[in-house]
């Protein structure tokens, strides 16, 4: 069993109108879902096959009334997630939603970086099992990079590196838009990259990529299912391509995979 702790294994879309948003990611990005409503909220999930890959709930009223957008949030593994709420205030931190029990699934808390970035810790109950294995890089229906968009990078990596231990991978030099760092978990494979964020880009943030087989193809959905494609298609290294995209809420996020063979 590979150690998930300190990775990102869960994807949680909150959003003001659920049920187009199941529509839109089936045609999109190939999910099925599943109910997973509790008493007290309701809640789907997303899956491939039979495996949940993230989860969909309503954006809370307290959100909507501070102005939140319809967003996508990612839960970062940890051994204790009471201890690790405590790191990230001591790192400078924001702790949005102190260490909560969702009961007969594991324990949580919604945190952001320095730069206000957020992301949530999670540790599963034992009965639970542990989190699935990561998928193989580029598995459709899966996550297939993790980018954030800050205003510092340096100062973000440094951030994550004390509170999870990731580690520096390649750093690409993109011009003017300055350096993109690669980070890593392990030490291992690459799952994803920093950069500071464009001008145009109002706040800091994560942002996830979903592996399709076509770029072009989901593209496509994306503009008949009511979304946006806002940037791309881009080729980036290794031969992919990736869109950046707004789903019909306007969450953000995007798309990676191959392109049809016209476009090779």
């Amino acid at each position: 069993m590979t150690d998930l702790a300190s990775r990102f294994v869960w994807y949680e879309l909150m959003t003001t109108d659920t049920g187009r948003a199941k529509v839109f990611y089936g045609s999109v990005v190939g999910w099925g879902t599943r109910d997973a409503s509790q008493p007290h909220m309701a809640y789907t999930l997303f899956t491939i096959g039979e495996q949940p890959i993230g989860g969909l709930m309503d954006l809370p009223e307290q959100a909507r009334k501070m102005g939140a957008p319809p967003n996508w949030l990612g839960y970062v593994s940890v051994a204790d997630v009471d201890v690790a709420a405590s790191k990230v205030t001591s790192l400078g931190g924001t702790v949005h939603v102190p260490p909560t029990d969702i009961p007969e699934v594991g324990r949580f808390a919604v945190v952001s970086d320095p730069q206000k970035a957020a992301f949530t810790l999670f540790k599963p109950l034992p009965m639970q099992g542990e989190p699935p294995e990561p998928a193989e890089m580029g598995t459709p229906g899966h996550i297939g990079w993790h980018e954030l968009y800050a205003d510092d990078w340096e100062k973000a990596f440094a951030f994550y590196e004390a509170m999870f231990g990731w580690k520096k991978g390649e750093a690409i030099d993109m011009g003017e838009m300055g350096t993109y760092q690669l980070f890593s978990v392990d030490g291992g494979q690459a799952a994803g990259g920093m950069f500071n964020r464009p001008r145009s880009v109002p706040a800091t943030f994560w942002l996830f990529y979903f592996n399709v087989d076509d770029v072009d193809t989901a593209a496509a959905r994306v503009e008949s299912g009511g979304g946006k494609v806002l940037n791309g298609p881009m080729e980036v290294p290794g031969g992919a391509w990736i869109i950046q995209c707004q789903d019909p809420q306007g969450a953000m996020f995007a798309l990676v995979g191959a392109r049809g063979q016209g476009h090779a």
